[in-house]
């Protein structure tokens, strides 16, 4: 493990940082409230991203979690690409949140044409977590929608009765 600041200097450790902290530090800087962010290269989760498509919401676990599609963010600009890529992959994170009119509070997940997946939490626990969960998700909808590739997205009335029984102001969820 090697530890950084923000604008990649190494603070402890011998390893070289991760080629992505230039992307968190663009999210951790517009987003306040996070406090980590997990980027894997999971297997459903990143087959998504490459299809440069959003993960749709077809069923109640997925409701569970977040009431909208996980979102993707849209190709990289070549500019953007041959600048400073990686802090461009942040700010293509951060408008594709704004572009779509998303709460990165409520959807603490996206996906990156043709990269992969980001998730973050109020904390390092709660964004794995959130990680977890997406390749799931990711995993479900690949499997629905191989068995039936007109599945519908799940109705309104259904994703607003599963996410607020979780986390509404009425929440009543549990075992």
């Amino acid at each position: 493990m090697v530890v950084v600041d923000f604008e990649n200097h190494i603070i402890e450790g011998a390893m070289r940082p991760s080629s992505d902290t230039k992307t968190h530090a663009v999210l951790y800087d517009n987003w306040d409230f996070i406090g980590g962010i997990v980027h894997t290269h999971s297997t459903y989760a990143t087959a998504w991203a490459q299809t440069q498509r959003p993960i749709p919401i077809l069923g109640t676990t997925h409701a569970d979690h977040l009431c909208s599609d996980i979102p993707c963010a849209p190709v990289m600009q070549d500019v953007m690409i041959e600048g400073d890529y990686e802090y461009q992959t942040g700010h293509q994170i951060i408008n594709a949140f704004a572009d779509q009119n998303l709460d990165p509070q409520d959807v603490e997940m996206v996906l990156v044409a043709n990269h992969a997946p980001f998730t973050w939490g109020k904390d390092v626990k709660k964004a794995v977590y959130n990680s977890a969960v997406l390749e799931e998700l990711a995993k479900m909808a690949y499997i629905s929608l191989s068995i039936e590739p007109k599945t519908p997205r799940m109705k309104e009335a259904l994703i607003k009765k599963h996410f607020e029984r979780k986390h509404g102001k009425n929440a009543y969820y549990g075992q």
